[in-house]
Order: structure tokens, then sequence, then C-alpha cells
């Protein structure tokens, strides 16, 4: 049988035998079918450094499964080839091997060519924002470790989700999301790492563009290697040894962050007159004693950076985007006493705090109450939020410098804690403002997909809802 390489294959069966490494590879589960496992992928590379992924599915996958170890070397025959789908492609290639009932895959201990170690398709930052929500490709990205932040604390592995901030070649961040199994298993091997790594390689990732921001997510093609682990991170992680840059360290972050310290409300109002400035995060209970309704509910935000634009007569500006004619979206902002057993406290809630808790945008809601030449900032409170007063609620505060400045006065809450006090998955991001000021409100509602088969339901959802708050944001301007 003649060798030939992965850029001869063409569709159909092929009896030719293929030398390739196999660089890694990982299950295919039906979440809606309680995990059951559909097939194994591979991903191989040639001698001419080209990658293939290689599918075997779950009945064929006993005869091969004990052969799989990354790193090791094959020859490959008498399998399928056939067109990957149109989305999630982990190659470069249109093409994809199948095993069938002929296919031979043999271990080789001496190829005939030298074969590559490894294989990346690394991309820089604006190449991942050119493939933000195609859904398309699932590239790779290496890294320099500025920050970790997590919410495993304990079970069940479907309610945690992993933050890492990761600086590119280019000096720019990006922030990466893994969520649930992948969460708990990424959190574990830092915990359990002796020393605090620098460098990280990751396979496979899925680029989002939430509110104007990119988020990366974790895919179940997702890898994760460290520092020296490849030839590409160790490259980099001299090259910061060599600048002495000083990192901090990913695993005390990781540690520090993942177990929110509980505060009672007074000794929070403490804390910022005796600490020092920092940026910290505690959990507290309390009962909503009054929602303070003198500064409203709701206001008008720019669609890019979530600030309060200033009305004219015909638009709206943003000053800190400088535009005179901004695009307007209506987000949440509500003010409440919260009291507990020691003391009383103003507590600021903001958009996506408001609208995980409630499952209602603010567009919507002001639908709810819309009055003709009513502005909706104007309008009396949603009853969803009015209903609030005198119940009881955990919740996570974010203390920022802001809080230590004489101009405090009030605290953000950040996330809303579910059943037994376990704190959401979907609220680490940024969900609230530092200040006091509503005309500085910044609140992007993050809620990245965590899984790599996003069909464009949230798209769907966002462009219905981003219709409602036009409509409202228009009926603003005309009041």
């Amino acid at each position: 049988m003649a060798k030939v390489f992965f850029s001869d294959l063409k569709s159909g069966r092929c009896s030719s035998v293929v030398e390739a490494r196999l660089l890694r590879f990982w299950e295919a589960r039906n979440v809606k079918r309680g995990g059951e496992l559909m097939w194994m992928d591979l991903l191989m590379v040639d001698v001419n450094s080209t990658m293939m992924q290689v599918t075997i599915s779950a009945g064929r996958l006993p005869q091969f499964r004990e052969m799989l170890h990354a790193g090791t070397m094959f020859s490959v025959s008498g399998f399928e080839v056939s067109r990957c789908a149109q989305n999630f492609w982990f190659t470069d290639s249109s093409l994809m091997i199948r095993f069938n009932e002929s296919t031979s895959f043999q271990k080789l201990t001496e190829p005939v060519s030298l074969l590559p170690e490894e294989a990346f398709r690394f991309h820089n930052q604006s190449e991942l924002i050119g493939l933000a929500n195609t859904n398309t490709q699932l590239p790779d990205i290496i890294g320099e470790i500025l920050s970790v932040k997590s919410t495993v604390c304990d079970p069940p592995e479907e309610k945690n989700r992993v933050i890492v901030t990761l600086k590119l070649d280019s000096d720019e961040t990006v922030t990466l999301s893994f969520f649930d199994s992948q969460a708990v298993a990424f959190h574990k091997q830092l915990e359990a790492m002796r020393f605090d790594p620098k460098v990280m390689v990751v396979t496979s990732i899925n680029p989002k563009i939430v509110r104007g921001r990119l988020f990366l997510n974790a895919t179940s093609g997702t890898h994760v290697y460290f520092d020296k682990k490849t030839r590409a991170g160790d490259a980099r992680f001299y090259k910061l040894i060599a600048r002495d840059t000083g990192l901090p360290s990913a695993a005390p972050l990781l540690r520090s962050y993942a177990k929110v310290k509980t505060m009672t409300i007074a000794d929070l109002s403490s804390f910022i007159v005796t600490a020092e400035s920092q940026e910290i995060d505690f959990l507290c209970t309390g009962k909503v004693v009054r929602v303070d309704t003198y500064k409203g509910w709701c206001y008008v935000a720019c669609s890019k950076c979530s600030k309060k634009l200033q009305r004219t007569e015909s638009a709206f500006t943003c000053g800190v985007c400088n535009n005179s004619h901004a695009v307007g979206a209506l987000l949440y902002r509500v003010e409440m006493a919260i009291s507990d057993d020691t003391a009383e406290g103003t507590f600021v809630w903001f958009d996506g705090v408001l609208t995980k808790l409630h499952s209602i945008q603010a567009s919507e809601a002001a639908q709810m109450l819309a009055e003709d030449g009513v502005n909706p900032e104007d309008t009396r409170l949603p009853p969803f939020i009015a209903d609030m007063e005198g119940k009881t609620y955990t919740f996570q505060v974010r203390v920022t410098a802001f809080n230590f400045t004489e101009h405090h006065k009030t605290f953000t809450i950040t996330r809303i804690a579910e059943d037994h006090g376990r704190l959401p998955v979907d609220g680490v991001g940024n969900n609230g403002d530092d200040d006091d000021d509503d005309d500085n409100a910044d609140n992007p509602n993050i809620k990245p997909s965590p899984a790599a088969d996003d069909q464009g339901g949230t798209s769907k959802a966002r462009k219905k809802t981003d219709a409602v708050s036009s409509k409202m944001v228009k009926k603003a301007r005309a009041g």
C-alpha cells in the first residue's frame, strides 16, 4: 500500500497508509442524554506538519482505546475520508478521517520520516476577534498567566466556572473561561502544583464577543499545557524568566478567590474604615428593608461602554466614548437598604445581578410599565423589584478602591447565592460598578456560552431583547 500525506486525501474510502503522530484526544458526549459517549475525537499530525481530525465511533472505540497515548506514532490505513461539519473546526483542513470496519491502526517505533512532536494553531487577538461568534474555527492560544478566578468550592461539577486572564504576545489581555467538570479539573490541577505556573498553551477555544468584549470559552477539545510542557510554552517561559517580570502567583490567587469570606454588614462597614485600600470580595446575608427609588430603577446606557448617556433634544451623547450619537440600551440600577442583626447598609444592584435573579431584562421590565410620553427611567418601580422588600438574600459584595474614599456611599452586589448559599457560576465577570454615581454605571451582563455546541440560540434571544430595548430608547428620546 502506498504511503500518502494528509494533504493528499480526498473524500471516500482510502486504502493508502498515512504515518502520523497522535497529538491529543478527547471524548464527545451527548449532554442531552446524560453524557452518553458518542465518539472519540483524535488530532494527528503528519510529516508535513499538517493536522487532521480523526473520529472513532463509540461502537469501534473498545478496539483502539488502549492504544491511545498522546505522543505515540501510528500508521493508519483502510479508513473513510469525509467532510467536516460546517462548525467548530479543530484543524485548517475541511476533511476528516473516520475509522471503519477495515481500519488498520498500528503503533510505529521507526517511522519513514521524522514526525513533528507538536502542532498548534496560535491566533493573535485581532484574529480571535475575527473568528468570534462565527462558530467556525476553534483556534489555540499561548499566553502569560495574569490571574485566576474560580467559583469551585464543592460538588456538583456542573455548577462551576474558572476564569483565567492571559496576556498574549502582543501584550493584549484575553479572558478564558472553563465550565463544569473542566473548571473543577483545572482548579484542582492548580491547587496541586508545587509552583506557580507562568505560561499556558490552550487548544481548541471558542471565541465570543459579548457587549463589545472578547471572551474565550473552553470546549470539549480544549487541552491545557503549563510552562515547559510544550516547546512553544518552553520558549515563552524562558523569555519571561529572562525579563524577570515578577508575575503574580496564579495558585494563591485561585485559592483566595475561591473561598470568599463571610462578613456581617457591621464588619463590612468597619473594614473599609480600618483596612488598606484593595479589591476584595465578601459574602453577606441580609434582609431588604426598603427600596430607595429617588434615583430610579434603570438608566439609558451606552451600548458600547455601558456608561450613562446624556440626553440632547434629538440624540444621546456618551462622554466616555466621545460619541454624540450613541446607541442606548436600558440597564438596571437599584439602590436598597439591607440590614442584618448587626447594622444596615446601602447596596446597589446592577443589570447583570437583577437580570439573573428575575430572568427579566430591564428593557422588558420597561415594556411592562410603558406609558406614552414617559421615559422608562421615570416610571414606577417594577413590581418584582418592589416585592424584594422584606426578603432575605445571601449575596457577594465587591469592595474596590472607591469604597475606601470619602465619597463612598454604597456597596455593589456582584452575585446572589442560590440554594444552600452556593454562588452561581455565570456572575464571575464584572457585574457591578465601582462607584456610587449612576453616571458611571458599568455593568456588562456577561454570559458567554459554556459549550462548543452553541448553535445561535443566544444570538436569537439577544436580537429579540435588543429590539425591545431599541423601542424603549426611542420612547425615551420622544420624552
